[in-house]
């Protein structure tokens, strides 16, 4: 089995505690992927800065598949992160090279090689996911984050198998049926994340429920992504909906207990 990991890289800075590490939704959710043994490639571009090399060193050394990971003339992109207790604040983001990346026929076809292509809201592969599906079986998973109303949620339904959507309230009618409607309109599984109050799962026969893990909350960067990566990790490993949202929870449970957004 293996997994890419298509969409955006970027380094998160934290100026006033002097801190900063590199990361991004599909890389975040490719390195823990990675780390329970599926090999993961990260297909994106990062930037020809300091940083952009510190990007493909980490990765590197993480052992990804950086064959389609590219180096574009600019910087990295940044995102400034503050901290409010234990609550990463996301602050102005600077979008450099991904400002325009393109995802090339190259690109698509590598990806469409893999078992699950993972990518995310902010990650511009939208328009490869029909491509990447006329080629292949290929499973596709989408992080929506908490942008449930977003116009992407409708345009890229028709090819998420797996979506994933980060919901700031508890259980509640609306989101049952959210879910449910992803499902009956084609998707496999569709899972609300309800950060400490767990999650919840919807297959098209049941609902899910997922709890927690206790943690000792340094940082809650990474919870979601690393919460997906234990999902999927059971997913292709054929397990039930049950053990999938368990391993999330736990892997998101042990990530949250470091600063950086996966183990070291």
């Amino acid at each position: 089995m293996k997994v890419a990991a298509m969409g955006d890289n970027c380094i998160d800075v934290y100026e006033r505690i002097g801190k900063k590490y590199p990361t991004g939704n599909v890389v975040d959710t490719g390195v823990n992927i990675q780390k329970l043994g599926i090999p993961v490639s990260i297909i994106s571009t990062t930037g020809s800065d300091e940083n952009g090399k510190w990007m493909v060193e980490t990765l590197s050394g993480e052992g990804l598949d950086l064959s389609r990971f590219k180096v574009g003339d600019g910087p990295t992109a940044i995102t400034y992160m503050d901290m409010d207790g234990l609550d990463r604040v996301h602050g102005d983001y600077v979008e450099g090279v991904l400002e325009h990346i393109v995802f090339d026929d190259e690109d698509i076809r590598f990806a469409a090689a893999h078992d699950l292509v993972h990518t995310a809201l902010w990650g511009k592969a939208e328009e490869a996911l029909p491509k990447i599906r006329q080629l292949s079986g290929t499973k596709i998973s989408f992080d929506y984050a908490d942008r449930l109303d977003h116009e992407l949620v409708e345009k890229t339904l028709p090819y998420v198998d797996y979506g994933f959507y980060s919901y700031h309230k508890k259980r509640d009618s609306f989101i049952e049926s959210y879910l449910k409607d992803k499902v009956d309109r084609g998707m496999k599984v569709a899972v609300a994340t309800f950060g400490d109050k767990g999650s919840l799962a919807y297959d098209g026969s049941r609902f899910y429920k997922g709890g927690i893990y206790p943690a000792r909350v340094v940082n809650t960067v990474g919870a979601g992504d690393s919460f997906i990566a234990g999902f999927l990790y059971e997913i292709l490993n054929g397990s039930d909906i049950e053990t999938c949202l368990d391993t999330g929870a736990k892997i998101a449970a042990r990530v949250v207990s470091t600063f950086n957004p996966w183990e070291e």
